[in-house]
């Protein structure tokens, strides 16, 4: 039994370690589904894992194979006989069980594996965002890299967005954070990093959003460039526009361009040389203060020239069959209103972006019109310029409204970056989530899901903690407290609709490394589609600010009913080593 020893004025206090057993409830499962014997046998935890857990399709093979990985993956007595050792791996004791079933990689709460219809156009599914996503810190001085490209598709992230830039001489391209202090990185090889990394984690389609400030002969370049090194993965539309966009199953390891055509750029320049779009000289587009929800903006080039003559136009058509024909994902801004801008006309599928409170304002004003404009076409969401912090904006807003891109600083470490996280954990972490079925559907009288209307509760999961284990493992001894051991208690609440937000908290387990709650709580949803499942453990301290002792974010979809093991991760969503609950789910 381990001890802990800690001083106190002078003096030396002891703490020990009880281990600590299998809850009743864990004593209740073995008991029956071992038929009251002392061994559960193969057969016997595939009939729990199927009745108890819901695991409909576990078979025998596969809870032999459990069996074995199990015994495989905990440490044996040296002195045990191999006879023994033999009858162990036929089958799990008592204390066996209960480890088993503490194990995240053989009993976790979430499915591993893509299980949605992956068939469907992709803006029928919610889409894991970067924003900016070259930018090592802060939107206004830091380094621009490729690094933070890189760890974003090892992620998981399926849009990356770079800010295209002429450099000092104006013969080459550079991504950065435009008219800001950020160091440039160059755009060929943030492209060769894309290439090398886009589907370590995911085999789904990478979209390259292009935040394009170049004069016409560099787009071209760019059109080059992006020929050169993608070749066969590049994926264009063969027509001017798409009617409707391919499936990400057929665009597998392909990367899709998405950006504004080179004509839009010179009408917009048209329009800003006349002075009738005003932006505030941040330098990009889509954090420019503006009339409209998008506006684009002149390169540093650009500024000398103040009129558009038959030149200009010349050289557009001549980068269009370049680089116009790459771009599979069309971006506009409205020609006028947003009520206009959301209107679905037409054939041609394109991407409207909105920033967070322009989404806000809309949501207000035009709920129905963005959810019917997102079950074709692309919404884009993106995080206020005043964010120079890389802060993040609360994503649920744009999810509700069908907002297929959300757009986040995946480096803006926080509550909201957990909720992403999250999110993105459904659909084995593919990157693409399937919007739910009510997103899509238009009634018999043409209308549409409304976000502020209350509907009726349409699930209830009951969710009980039963206890918390690995932090003296992977924490000092005097990380949470100087003095004693920690005082852990559990934070759980529901992040959706308004109508399901709700928070639980357990009480707070004093002086005990491995913390034994056994409280059970209950949430009405009345859109569980959308719900997440937050869960954070704290460490209570009477003096200061509670101490963070772990968090995870779980898609309710998602979660699988039993009693399951919940990893928990650190602030920057890194999972902890060792640290998990042992939770139970039901839903009812």
């Amino acid at each position: 039994m381990a001890s802990y020893k800690y001083k106190v004025l002078g003096f030396s206090r002891k703490f020990k370690m009880s281990e600590v057993g299998p809850p009743p409830d864990v004593k209740e499962a073995f008991s029956k589904f071992a038929d009251g014997g002392d061994q559960m046998s193969a057969d016997q935890l595939r009939r729990f894992k199927v009745e108890h857990q819901c695991e409909v399709g576990c078979t025998v093979s596969d809870a032999e194979r459990f069996i074995q990985e199990f015994h495989r993956s905990r440490p044996h007595d040296t002195t045990t006989s191999s006879t023994t050792q033999q009858k162990q791996q036929l089958g799990l004791c008592l204390l066996d069980f209960f480890h088993f079933l503490f194990l995240d990689h053989l009993n976790g709460p979430i499915k591993s594996k893509v299980h949605h219809d992956m068939n469907a156009p992709l803006s029928h599914y919610f889409i894991y965002t970067g924003h900016n996503s070259y930018l090592t810190g802060n939107q206004l001085s830091s380094e621009c890299s490729d690094a933070p490209v890189i760890k974003a598709l090892q992620r998981g992230v399926r849009v990356i967005e770079l800010d295209l830039w002429p450099n000092s001489t104006k013969d080459d391209v550079n991504v950065l954070h435009g008219r800001t202090l950020t160091t440039p990185v160059k755009l060929i090889r943030c492209l060769k990093s894309i290439k090398e990394h886009a589907f370590v984690k995911s085999p789904y389609p990478v979209i390259i959003t292009l935040e394009d400030h170049l004069t016409h002969d560099l787009q071209a370049k760019v059109a080059e460039m992006v020929t050169q090194i993608f070749g066969e993965m590049l994926y264009y539309p063969q027509g001017e526009c798409l009617a409707e966009f391919p499936s990400p199953e057929s665009l597998k390891h392909r990367v899709v361009i998405s950006t504004k055509p080179p004509k839009e750029y010179l009408e917009t320049k048209h329009i800003k040389d006349k002075g009738s779009i005003l932006t505030n000289g941040r330098g990009s587009s889509e954090e420019a203060s503006a009339k409209g929800p998008e506006v684009d903006e002149r390169s540093e080039s650009d500024q000398d020239d103040e009129d558009v003559n038959v030149c200009d136009y010349k050289l557009v058509q001549q980068a269009a069959p370049k680089y116009k024909c790459l771009i599979t994902i069309h971006a506009g801004k409205p020609k006028g209103s947003l009520k206009d801008a959301l209107s679905v006309v037409g054939d041609e599928v394109k991407r409207l972006s909105l920033s967070e409170q322009e989404l806000e304002k809309a949501a207000t004003s035009h709920g129905t019109e963005v959810v019917r404009f997102t079950q074709r076409n692309f919404l884009r969401v993106y995080p206020k310029g005043t964010r120079v912090t890389s802060s993040n904006y609360k994503p649920h807003i744009g999810w509700m409204h069908g907002a297929q891109m959300v757009a986040f600083n995946m480096q803006g470490y926080g509550k909201s970056l957990w909720l992403m996280h999250g999110m993105f954990r459904a659909n084995g972490e593919c990157g693409y989530v399937k919007k739910p079925d009510f997103l899509m559907q238009t009634g018999s009288r043409n209308e549409v899901f409304d976000p502020k209307r209350t509907l009726l509760v349409k699930k209830t999961l009951k969710v009980k903690v039963y206890m918390g284990d690995g932090w003296h493992l992977d924490f000092s001894q005097t990380h949470f407290d100087a003095f004693s051991p920690p005082d852990f208690y559990t934070k759980v609440r529901i992040v959706g609709v308004q109508a399901d937000a709700i928070k639980k908290k357990t009480k707070i387990i004093e002086d005990d490394w491995t913390p034994v709650w056994d409280e059970e709580f209950t949430f009405a949803l009345t859109v569980p589609e959308l719900a997440l499942l937050q869960i954070v453990v704290r460490e209570y301290d009477v003096s200061e600010k509670d101490d963070f002792g772990g968090q995870t974010c779980l898609p309710v979809s998602e979660i699988r009913p039993g009693i399951r093991a919940v990893s928990l991760y650190n602030k920057k969503g890194e999972k902890l080593k060792s640290v998990r609950l042992l939770m139970r789910f039901q839903f009812v």
